[in-house]
């Protein structure tokens, strides 16, 4: 291994806040080349920049690095944020806690830690071990994959700081709403027999001794975690903006995903719960949607289903609730989507 090359490997621990502010020069200075980047590329190209496809090709050269250069800037900042809130913490904080206030304080650590429905399991095992009321238990889960870092850079990024501050509040009243009536339901008879039946444990707190360079490597491994996964959903993702973007005429798309189709919201939603995809992937698709006529009531309940009624994750917690708490799942955090979606086809 070279000098030059050992040096570099050990920098963010030796001179953890010389490379932090060194790191973020970098990554501004990279944001504000990518849209005449992308301009010139297209023009190299032996297409007519005004034509369907100029427009998809430019939409797509200019979204993919930023949509990329923002999750890695977020996710490797929320992993050294992350780093305070593991599985154990998170449990510590909610354990013993009454509903109400607990469904708050639930749903607004889901917005702050690094879980998706794939951690659904293993987490609702875990909340249930420690005490965790269910409704409690869904306002976490609720908005841990729906209100999460990911969406919310995105959202700012692509649509500015006023969608992204009413996604979060949206996301965070339907979470907050959801897990209160579940628990109201009183449906832990609902629960699968071998999941009540497993012994409460004492919930632990975490390590705080992390140094800055430890939770610098702790934003790395974020990066390679998070991002090494969902970079094909952006791309794919982007990939189906594009085409909407270029292709698909506006009249089209608002003739049934606007706001005077009362029928665009519930559709919105059906066509949503059934998609594989996650925050990443589905932003540059509600970007385009929105670019072409659809309204935004529509499209974030399109946006919300897609993330918090995805199949996958039904089929996850289908191993550890019963069919009847699965249904009630899904009614009431749809009907929460319901009317977050008319709600703003009404107002705006």
């Amino acid at each position: 291994m070279s000098s030059a090359h050992a040096v570099l490997k050990h920098w963010p621990n030796r001179r953890p806040l010389s490379f932090l502010l060194l790191a973020a020069a970098a990554w501004f200075g990279l944001y504000q080349t990518l849209s005449p980047a992308a301009e010139a590329l297209v023009a190299a190209l032996p297409v007519d920049r005004d034509s369907r496809l100029g427009g998809a090709l430019q939409f797509f050269l200019y979204d993919t690095p930023k949509v990329l250069l923002l999750l890695t800037g977020i996710v490797f900042v929320m992993g050294m944020i992350n780093s305070h809130f593991t599985p154990e913490r998170t449990r510590a904080m909610l354990a013993g806690r009454t509903e109400g206030a607990a469904n708050v304080m639930a749903a607004s650590l889901g917005i702050v830690t690094p879980f998706c429905s794939c951690s659904a399991v293993p987490l609702f095992i875990g909340f249930v071990q420690a005490g965790v009321p269910l409704g409690v238990t869904f306002s976490f889960l609720i908005s841990a994959p729906m209100v999460n870092e990911v969406a919310l850079t995105l959202l700012f990024g692509l649509f500015g700081w006023k969608v992204a501050l009413i996604y979060l509040g949206l996301g965070l009243s339907v979470a907050i709403a959801a897990g209160w009536v579940i628990g109201r339901l009183k449906m832990e008879a609902h629960l699968e027999d071998w999941v009540r039946a497993m012994p409460h444990t004492t919930a632990a707190t975490a390590d705080d001794r992390l140094s800055l360079g430890g939770r610098i490597d702790a934003g790395f491994a974020s990066v390679r975690e998070i991002v090494g996964k969902v970079w094909p959903y952006i791309l794919a993702g982007i990939a189906v903006g594009a085409g909407i973007h270029g292709y698909v005429p506006a009249d089209f798309m608002a003739s049934f995903m606007g706001k005077d189709v009362w029928w665009a919201v519930p559709l919105a939603v059906i066509i949503g719960v059934p998609m594989y995809t996650n925050a990443a992937g589905v932003i540059p698709i509600v970007q385009a949607l929105l670019a072409k006529g659809a309204a935004l009531g529509t499209v974030l309940a399109f946006m919300m289903s897609v993330i918090a009624l995805s199949l996958p994750e039904m089929v996850i917690l289908r191993k550890v609730l019963k069919m009847r708490l699965i249904a009630t799942f899904v009614g009431v955090v749809a009907s929460g989507i319901l009317l977050v979606g008319f709600v703003f086809n009404a107002i705006l």
